[in-house]
């Protein structure tokens, strides 16, 4: 069996997240599970990556709710420039603009509607010392 790293993220408006992250970031939504009115579990997909989410039971908070990040998510894309524009227009909170980094990859930041902090990244050179 092949090993994936899947992250599950919560959010307390679980429409709202799938609605952004589609728009935002380009995901496209796999699977929905409602469970009355909140939606108990999602599918996303991003290329060969995927995350799950859903809105939070008892005992469990989004960043947004507790007052501090508690993951960062990194994310490969083809074009990091036209990823940050789309991502600008649709709305994100932009933390860090695209720039060049020392490892060798153009790396933008954004935060989510519930204050999920993702990194959008490109290898553009091959970093020295690799």
């Amino acid at each position: 069996m092949t090993q994936i790293v899947v992250p599950y993220l919560l959010y307390a408006d679980a429409t709202r997240a799938l609605d952004f992250l589609s728009r935002a970031f380009g995901f496209t939504e796999t699977m929905r599970s409602e469970d009355g009115d909140r939606i108990a579990h999602a599918e996303m997909s991003l290329g060969e990556g995927r995350i799950m989410l859903g809105q939070p039971g008892e005992g469990w908070e989004s960043p947004k709710k507790r007052g501090v990040g508690t993951v960062l998510l990194y994310t490969y894309v083809d074009d990091v420039d036209a990823h940050f524009e789309r991502a600008r227009e649709a709305g994100a909170e932009i933390v860090e603009e695209p720039t060049e980094q020392q490892y060798g990859e153009r790396v933008y930041h954004a935060r989510d509607t519930e204050g999920h902090d993702w990194y959008f990244g490109q290898p553009v050179r091959v970093a020295a010392g690799a």
